[in-house]
């Protein structure tokens, strides 16, 4: 006996020196420095207070509506809770299982040749001994999971930020157009009416006020069309907080943000690519599905190998015949079972090769989504230098072309300008206000692709939950 059970335990050593290394989670390719300028010069700063530094009191409250209501984040939380579930699960295969166990029974026992009341209870033990590390990597596989699982319910978070404050920036960047366009409506229409006027008094000739008229109808059908496009912006937001639009507009009205972003930006990040990558909740999920397919790897290769599992009950048993009882105990430590693979047709083998292929697919994603990441980030900086850069000439554009047209309306009160004179100044001052608003929402667009690209001020911890703030 004592010689089998060291052939068996050779056998298990041998097999254990066999046992493939398991692939690594492959490095982040990120470069040394962001090739795009930095705003204010990159100090850090949390990202998960940006709004506050928007100062717009509606925003803040369609964030939080818009958290509550999300559809995408509460299947995030979900996702949450099963890999926390599987995670339990998985640990506790590495523990031994302990059942209890009762029974009574009345039947005629053939032994004492009469009519017995039989009553047992006991507790029945079993513990696989992880020989090579299986259940641990299921276990740690499922640890990874879960991780990510949390990373993504953040980001997840952080896409309902970033889509609410898009659709909220796209909405008011349409209403600063909207009194643009009112603004120019109201010139040409009292323009029209005085060109009508003069041109009843013999002042003016008929294809003069015709020329007024049609100016005027035209800025009305923009002004229509600006409405509509508001109105649109408008029924898109509603549907992030699920509130109804009276109470949406309500809000707009008395809420009214500032009229410029805030030159000093609305956050800060990390002058180093790497240090910014690592709080991407999207690249870290993308990095544990990599770990987690490496324990795949390692739990596939495990069920090769042989199998160690360990038995043992303790119990008691009553027999009461004829008024008189008995009592039994038992106790039994074993089997002690081992199991050997010998044929399986190539399945083990082949669930080895498809958990090594998981492994290359993940860590190819994982290398993408990292490539993905830096070219946001690169894209988002690069975007916000182009606006802050243009928008100092866009207002000053605004001015000059101000002072061109109410100089040229004076010169046309005087009679001095002709309606064609005044139309082009008024054109060319529509389109310089028309750049300068719709600068302004691209530069608060800048800074919401800057916030989603830098991850939202997430950092991972060991026991990140679910009530950290976005």
């Amino acid at each position: 006996m004592t010689k089998t059970w060291s052939l068996v335990l050779v056998s298990l050593a041998l097999t254990a020196c066999a046992t493939t290394p398991l692939p690594t989670v492959p490095a982040p390719e990120a470069p040394p420095r962001w090739h795009a300028p930095l705003p204010h010069g990159g100090t850090l700063e949390q990202l998960s207070t940006w709004w506050a530094r928007w100062d717009d009191p509606a925003l803040a409250q369609l964030l939080d509506a818009a958290q509550q209501a999300s559809p995408t984040l509460a299947s995030a939380r979900s996702r949450v809770e099963q890999a926390r579930a599987t995670r339990t699960s998985a640990g506790a295969a590495l523990l031994p299982s302990l059942d209890a166990s009762a029974s009574s029974s009345r039947g005629f026992n053939e032994t004492l040749g009469t009519v017995a009341t039989t009553h047992q209870a006991g507790l029945q033990a079993a513990w696989e001994i992880d020989l090579f590390g299986g259940n641990r990597a299921a276990r740690d596989a499922a640890e990874a999971r879960y991780a990510g699982a949390q990373a993504a319910w953040h980001d997840a978070r952080v896409a309902v930020a970033a889509e609410t404050a898009g659709r909220y920036n796209s909405l008011r960047t349409c209403e600063a157009l909207l009194k643009v366009a009112q603004a120019d409506a109201a010139s040409r229409s009292e323009t029209a009416r005085l060109t009508g006027l003069s041109a009843d008094a013999g002042f003016q000739p008929p294809a003069t006020a015709a020329l007024a008229r049609a100016s005027s109808a035209d800025a009305q059908g923009r002004l229509a069309q600006q409405q509509a496009l508001c109105d649109i912006d408008a029924k898109a937001l509603v549907a992030l907080p699920a509130w109804q639009e009276p109470a949406l507009r309500q809000l707009l009205a008395s809420a009214r943000p500032a009229t410029t972003a805030p030159q000093a930006g609305l956050f800060t990040i990390h002058t180093l690519p790497a240090q910014l990558l690592a709080q991407r909740p999207d690249v870290f999920n993308a990095e544990r599905e990599v770990a987690a397919a490496s324990a795949d790897v390692g739990n596939a290769q495990a069920q090769r190998y042989p199998r160690l599992t360990l038995n043992g009950s303790v119990g008691v048993a009553q027999l009461r015949t004829g008024g008189i009882s008995t009592t039994l105990d038992t106790w039994s430590i074993g089997p002690l079972a081992l199991t050997l693979p010998l044929f399986d047709g190539g399945r083990r083998a082949a669930n080895v090769d498809a958990a090594q292929a998981r492994y290359d697919e993940a860590a190819a994603l994982y290398r993408a989504r990292v490539r993905q990441a830096v070219r946001e980030v690169e894209e988002a900086l690069v975007q916000l230098q182009a606006t802050d850069a243009r928008s100092g000439h866009a207002q000053r554009a605004v001015d000059g072309y101000q002072a061109s047209f109410q100089g040229t309306q004076a010169r046309f009160d005087a009679g001095l300008a002709s309606l064609v004179e005044l139309e082009d100044a008024r054109r060319t001052l529509l389109a310089a206000q028309t750049t300068a608003a719709s600068l302004q929402g691209e530069r608060m667009a800048a800074w919401i692709s800057l916030y989603r690209a830098a991850g939202g001020g997430w950092e991972p911890q060991p026991a990140a939950t679910t009530a950290s703030r976005f």
